[in-house]
């Protein structure tokens, strides 16, 4: 079951996660902030997508819906990150990131980090559950989706 975590997990100064000047992914960022997963899914075709467009990949119809979806899935790839992709990561690795499959959302998939010890042994098909971690003494206040094993 998803939950706030007690911690957070990436350290303060990495920058914080917006939407665009045009606002396409602010209904996920809005979605994460109130503890809920959003996935677009076109009311024409009914096709699901991630991460967010302005048209269906499927028929091509315009402004896809935003659908709260479980935040549950199982591991369909990853890596143990050792390298830092951030100056302010340097002293936070390993860590590992994965590709996250919903297979109850058309199967899109989205990357994350998965909590606990970095050294954990990880499994392809593995299944996982969605954290919400929030940042509200940011500003602007924002949330991100962990992923920990169900």
């Amino acid at each position: 079951m998803s939950g706030s975590a007690g911690a957070h997990y990436l350290p303060v100064g990495l920058p914080i996660p917006v939407s665009e000047p045009d606002g396409l992914s602010a209904p996920y960022w809005e979605g994460l902030r109130q503890g809920r997963l959003l996935v677009q899914r076109c009311d024409g075709c009914g096709t699901w997508q991630f991460g967010p467009e302005w048209i269906c990949h499927h028929c091509h119809a315009f402004d896809p819906a935003w659908t709260e979806v479980e935040p549950t899935g199982r591991i369909f790839s990853w890596e143990r990150v050792w390298h830092a992709s951030h100056a302010v990561l340097k002293r936070h690795g390993p860590y590992v990131a994965l590709l996250v499959e919903l297979p109850h959302a058309g199967s899109v998939r989205m990357v994350g980090n998965l909590l606990g010890d970095p050294q954990q042994a990880v499994a392809i098909g593995e299944e996982v559950e969605g954290v919400f971690e929030h940042h509200l003494e940011s500003d602007p206040a924002f949330s991100l989706l962990q992923w920990r094993r169900k």
